[in-house]
């Protein structure tokens, strides 16, 4: 028969005090948030008190980002822009009234539609490929051909493809998955009914005269369609109702300021890290008023308001030390990317910080979350700095991100009427040291929104 008794155990376990649970709080959240969840404890907590200091200067991420040239087609797509303002009027506000508050991304719109409409698993591989393509604008950028070489299926035929990106192009927003400005327009005419008036006139438009409607020359384009006004004017309201952009209407161009948690800069030959001195503002408890509830059992409510403000004192120490351990190894480990910059930089993971400062994955990565550095080189996320490696033909690791730049750095030396090719790319960098397929060529190309060879060709005017 069994009996009650009692044992005493010893063991160990991880408890997350409220301390703790504060401290990890305050580590992952950018500058921004920290500054705002600041101003709300010093707006309710009488223990709180602040030293005012001047706010850091934003810097508009955007300025940091590369900027891809122009080609003649997106010459075509700013129509709206420079040339006649009345072609852009419908597109800016369907960009106001249907922008996703989300901020999805238009891969993810797109996808998502992909994963909800009947494709089979075939149709589904060939969608991806080709929503992959698919520009900021909304235009798909690679050639079928370009695609079914990505799939690698040589049992794929163009015809196959096509079919999906005709189902892909009546996917919302209208004109998504378009080739040219013209095809991006018939599309979005597609859904009018036959007997719409201006509708056929419209379509000959789109076809062959739209640069009469980007210089707003409507004498003549009335005489080379021989429509009278009102037709013209019906046509005109039907063309001026479609978006030359319609990817903006769900990747709604916003300007993001960041303000940067740490400052890399170059002294006696030195590196130095240093945490953002403004920005956010530095706390302490209030003296005079701890002082008065010393020895006063009293007043339970300041009493545990005093123990808030110095607990979040003391996560503001804990998140700035942290922050500074990161970023400074951070900085001595891609030494050579501050010096050479990109092809110098050298493969890391989270990992290898975590190792560095004696502290978990999980907490690097809140660290690094959002962060940004001001580095001579810009201002750079501080996940900027983690890359995959690619392995090298004498056994050693490169850094993605300097495989990336190498790229970059042949295409721009390229012959314009002979740009390299992704094989040829791969090519020349096993040549360099660098073992990487030509599809990895091409996701990287892609990634650094390269348009393809056949795309960059500049033929010699005849």
């Amino acid at each position: 028969m069994l009996k009650p008794s009692l044992q005493l155990k010893l063991g160990q376990s991880l408890t997350m005090t409220p301390q703790l649970q504060q401290a990890i709080k305050l580590l992952q959240l950018p500058g921004m948030d920290l500054n705002q969840q600041i101003q709300e404890a010093l707006e309710s907590n009488v223990m709180l008190e602040m030293e005012d200091l001047p706010d850091a200067p934003k810097v508009d991420a955007a300025s940091t980002a590369e900027v891809r040239a122009l080609s003649t087609e997106d010459s075509w797509r700013d129509v709206g822009r420079g040339q006649d303002s009345s072609f852009s009027n419908r597109g800016d506000r369907s960009m106001a009234d249907f922008a996703d508050d989300r901020e999805e991304t238009l891969r993810e719109h797109l996808l998502h539609q992909l994963e909800t409409e009947r494709f089979d698993d075939q149709e589904r591989i060939i969608g991806e490929a080709i929503i992959d393509g698919i520009d900021d604008d909304g235009y798909l950028f690679e050639t079928l051909e370009e695609i079914r070489d990505l799939l690698d299926d040589d049992a794929l035929s163009l015809s196959q493809i096509e079919r999906v990106l005709v189902k892909i192009q009546r996917f919302d927003p209208l004109g998504i998955g378009a080739r040219s400005l013209t095809e991006c327009i018939s599309l979005q005419l597609a859904p009018y009914s036959e007997d719409t008036p201006g509708l056929t006139t419209a379509r000959r438009i789109a076809e062959d005269f739209l640069p009469l409607v980007a210089d707003q020359n409507y004498s003549q384009l009335r005489r080379r369609l021989a429509v009278n006004d009102d037709e013209l004017d019906h046509a005109l309201s039907l063309i001026k109702s479609c978006h030359p952009k319609p990817g903006q209407a769900v990747n709604g161009a916003r300007t993001e300021y960041v303000i940067p948690d740490v400052f890399v800069r170059k002294v006696d030959g030195k590196w130095l890290v240093e945490i953002s001195p403004s920005g956010v503002p530095r706390l302490q408890v209030n003296q005079q008023y701890a002082a008065l509830l010393r020895g006063n059992s009293e007043h339970s409510v300041l009493r545990g308001q005093l123990q808030e403000a110095r607990w979040l004192v003391r996560s503001l120490e804990i998140r700035n030390d942290t922050l500074f351990k990161v970023a400074r190894t951070i900085v001595e480990r891609q030494i050579d990317f501050f010096e050479h910059g990109e092809e110098a930089m050298k493969p890391m993971i989270l990992r290898d910080i975590a190792d560095a400062i004696e502290m978990h994955e999980s907490t690097v990565s809140r660290v690094t979350n959002n962060k940004y550095m001001h580095t001579p080189r810009g201002v750079l996320e501080f996940k900027y700095f983690f890359s995959s490696h690619v392995s090298t033909t004498d056994g050693d690791e490169q850094s993605s991100v300097a495989v990336r730049a190498k790229i970059r750095k042949l295409i721009s030396g390229e012959d314009p009427a002979k740009p390299l090719s992704d094989s040829k790319l791969a090519a020349l960098l096993k040549e360099d040291g660098v073992q990487v397929a030509r599809r990895t060529v091409a996701k990287y190309r892609e990634a650094m929104n390269i348009a393809s060879s056949s795309e960059r060709r500049v033929r010699p005017p005849k």
